[in-house]
């Protein structure tokens, strides 16, 4: 099937490793010429040459930190000059600190916001210049089934990225008829670096190992096992492609049946 993604141009965030780097790999796979940001200069420009080592298509690196709120708007315009404008914008961010709610005080409470809301706020806001010139623009958020199933010992994700499923909702139903769509993917468990910095925390917690966590967690799955970068990036490209070009709006779960509920 043909995604019609060719020589489009996307800016894909937090793409050093993980959901981010996957979903990058699978839009040069289909001919996007791809912007990664990390905030880790030296990983980021490994995995730009390696994205572009394996598809040959066009691939660079810049790396800042989402939490600097001054470096959104300079990583945008920065990509769009490098790639001629922007047709597609993946806004993706590490996730706060596990814990309880007794853990975390008003400055951790507001660096979840800076991260895992204002940083889609600001993305967003500095690309739609851009994204409004694009006859194919299209525009992701990763958030988490969270949102519809709160995760324990995760209090500041449950509740900061249920903001951003509000956000990337409300931007589909203004800006729709300006011909730009807006969906989120709500990733389950999957087999990334942070689910295993998650499943470390957790071990602490239980007194276990990393590994019996892993298991247990993947065990909820009824497919018996957490997803793979791969699974969770070919949901995000077609989402993303003009192939998709009637969805918009929509909150789609990747977890392998974990969540329970019916709606």
């Amino acid at each position: 099937m043909d995604l019609f993604l060719k020589d489009k141009r996307a800016l894909v965030t937090g793409a050093s490793r993980g959901l981010g780097y996957a979903t990058a790999l699978g839009l040069a796979r289909e001919g996007c010429q791809v912007v990664i940001n990390s905030r880790n200069a030296d990983r980021v420009m490994d995995a730009a040459s390696s994205i572009a080592q394996q598809t040959g298509s066009a691939t660079y690196a810049i790396p800042g930190d989402l939490a600097d709120s001054g470096f959104l708007s300079r990583l945008v315009a920065e990509t769009a000059a490098r790639l001629g404008g922007l047709d597609v914008l993946v806004t993706n961010t590490g996730g706060p600190p596990a814990g309880k709610f007794t853990d975390f005080d008003d400055s951790a409470w507001q660096k979840a916001v800076d991260l895992s809301l204002l940083s889609h706020v600001r993305l967003i806001r500095a690309a739609l210049p851009y994204l409004r010139q694009s006859l194919a623009a299209s525009v992701l958020t990763i958030t988490s089934y969270s949102v519809k199933q709160p995760i324990a010992n995760l209090v500041l994700s449950n509740s900061v990225r249920a903001a951003t499923v509000g956000l990337t909702k409300s931007l589909a139903l203004e800006l729709g008829n300006e011909g730009i769509r807006f969906n989120s993917i709500l990733p389950a468990w999957t087999q990334t670096e942070r689910v295993v910095e998650l499943m470390t925390h957790r071990a602490r917690l239980n007194g276990t190992s990393v590994e019996e966590e892993l298991s247990r967690q993947s065990k909820e799955s009824p497919l018996g096992r957490m997803a793979r970068p791969e699974e969770f990036a070919n949901a995000a490209v077609f989402l993303l492609s003009p192939a998709a070009s009637y969805i918009t709006g929509v909150m789609l779960s990747v977890d392998g049946g974990m969540y329970k509920g019916t709606l």
